[in-house]
Parts: structure tokens; C-alpha cells; sequence
């Protein structure tokens, strides 16, 4: 059994629409949403120790405890009761306040990676519930790929998609989820689809994101960008030749164009200060087999 995992990706991802379909009692909001990866990745490097201790090099914003692959292994350890401890090391290409999930998935790997580095052999289910507990997109990245999420991001139907090209833009700013959670003039009201609509929605994906339209809307997307200008510049940006939409909270958005080329062409002129990227989506997730 190996005690060493080098490279280990953790994918972006892009929710293709963002719905909040209602506020629960405990302040969580639910939300419906269609979420593919990306081929953006950060990549771990994980070691096991035997004297229990976690620690965390490489890459790293903010306070080394409340980094999400520390919380992850902290969590791990403690329910599952391993007296091993691990070394990890991660560099980052997914920009954290981008509303790409980097933190949650480099949280997903770090679960995936332990559960073989401590040889505990738990079927994904059974992770799960950590998953969930460390953040609302970490579960989605325990899966196999493209998937319908809803509740606060628990229930997951995979969806799967086929692949396209994406061109996107992170303005170099950090959104804060819980600011956009919180403002008053988030609507919270969006009818939630039926069974139905999500029969039209895997049968017609093609057709409803388009190079020319994108299905639904993302309801943070206007609270971003009034509190934003970075991220409403960034997505007239990309308006000019395709419908955008932003991503998760913010602050990345995203055009789906028809290829690589018009991905390419649609990051044109960018400000210096910005950073862009034509990717495609990805049918799978890299570790799904694992």
C-alpha cells in the first residue's frame, strides 16, 4: 500500500446555473444548480506519517488551521480514529474567492487520498457526510462528474454532459460567499424546477447551453456584481461574443463558445490584471474510479 501520492488533481468547476430556491430555518439557503468540472486543477502531494501529525505546505491562504485539506484530515482522523498522520502539499492554479470550488476540491482529494494513504478502505457514502460538513461543494467533488445538486449542495444526480469549451475570466478579486448570502437584496425565491423541467433539462442539455444561451440564471450573479465592478467588467468583457454568466459567489465568469479557438479569441485584450483561461469541461472527474 502506498504511502505516497504525488500530483494528485483537484479540479474547478463551473455551476452552468445557480438557482436559491428558498431559506431554511437554521439559515441555510437551498439552491438548485448544474455543475461540471473543468480542466483547471490544483495538485496535492500527500505523505503519510506515523506520529499522527498533519501538516500543510505549499500554496496557502490564510491560517494554516482553517485551511480546508488540514480540516479535512483533522476530520478524517478524528472519525475514523487512524493514528496516522499525513504531509501535504499543495500548489494552487484555481484562485480562492473565485466561485470555483478550489478549497472544496482540494478537500474531495485530500479525503480520497487518506482514505487510501490510511488504508481505511471507506466507500464513498461513507464520506460523504464529512464532505458535506467541511462545505456545500466538497460533496460534488466526491462524485463522478456533472451533476444536478441540490438542497445545500447534498443531494447530487449525476447528469452526464458532454464536453465544451469554456472561456473564463477571474477579475482578480475575492468575492465572500457569506456576504453575498447574506445581502438583503439576494432574491431567494426562484421557483424550483420539477421533476419534469429536470427531464427537459438532461434531455435538451445541448440546446440550452448553447454558444448562444445558457438555461436558467445565477441568482448571486446581480448582488456580485453591484458590490463588484470588477466581476460586472468581467463579464461585459465577455459578452461581447457570448452569453456569460458568473460563476458559484464570484468572482470568475464564464462564456461556453463552440471551440478552443473562439475560447481563445473571447480572452482577448484581457487587463493585465486579470487572468483567463480556455478550458474544456470534463465528462468525468480525474479521480472518479478511485
Amino acid at each position: 500500500m502506498s504511502r505516497l501520492f504525488l500530483g494528485l488533481p483537484a479540479v474547478a468547476k463551473l455551476n452552468l446555473f445557480l438557482h436559491v430556491v428558498g431559506r431554511r430555518a437554521d439559515g441555510y439557503h437551498e439552491l438548485q444548480s448544474l455543475m461540471v468540472p473543468i480542466a483547471l486543477a490544483d495538485t496535492l502531494d500527500l505523505e503519510s506519517r506515523d506520529d499522527g501529525r498533519i501538516t500543510r505546505s505549499g500554496d496557502l491562504v490564510g491560517a494554516a488551521d482553517q485551511d480546508l485539506c488540514v480540516r479535512a484530515a483533522h476530520l478524517l482522523q478524528q472519525e475514523s480514529g487512524s493514528p496516522l498522520g499525513v504531509d501535504i502539499a499543495v500548489k494552487k492554479r484555481i484562485p480562492p474567492g473565485s466561485g470555483m470550488g478550489g478549497g472544496s476540491s482540494d478537500a474531495a482529494t485530500t479525503l480520497l487520498a487518506l482514505n487510501r494513504l490510511w488504508r481505511l478502505d471507506w466507500p464513498r457514502q461513507r464520506l460523504a457526510p464529512l464532505a458535506l460538513r467541511l462545505g456545500a461543494d466538497v460533496p460534488f467533488f466526491l462524485g463522478a462528474g456533472p451533476a444536478w445538486v441540490e438542497g445545500i449542495g447534498e443531494r447530487l444526480t449525476p447528469l452526464p454532459q458532454p464536453s465544451r469549451w469554456f472561456a473564463v475570466i477571474h477579475p482578480q478579486v475575492h468575492v465572500s460567499t457569506a456576504e453575498i448570502f447574506r445581502a438583503p437584496e439576494l432574491t431567494r425565491t426562484t421557483k424550483a424546477l420539477r421533476i419534469a423541467d429536470f427531464s427537459a433539462l438532461r434531455d435538451n442539455a445541448d440546446a440550452m447551453f448553447s454558444a448562444t444561451s445558457l438555461f436558467g440564471a445565477n441568482d448571486l450573479e446581480p448582488v456580485a456584481r453591484s458590490r463588484y465592478p470588477a466581476v460586472d467588467s468581467a463579464l461585459r468583457h465577455l459578452s461581447r461574443g457570448a452569453s456569460a454568466r458568473m460563476t458559484g459567489s464570484g468572482a470568475a465568469v464564464f462564456a461556453v463558445v463552440r471551440d478552443e479557438a473562439a475560447a481563445t479569441a473571447a480572452l482577448g485584450d484581457l487587463p493585465a490584471e486579470w487572468n483567463g483561461w480556455a478550458v474544456p469541461s470534463l465528462t468525468e472527474l480525474p479521480l472518479a474510479a478511485w
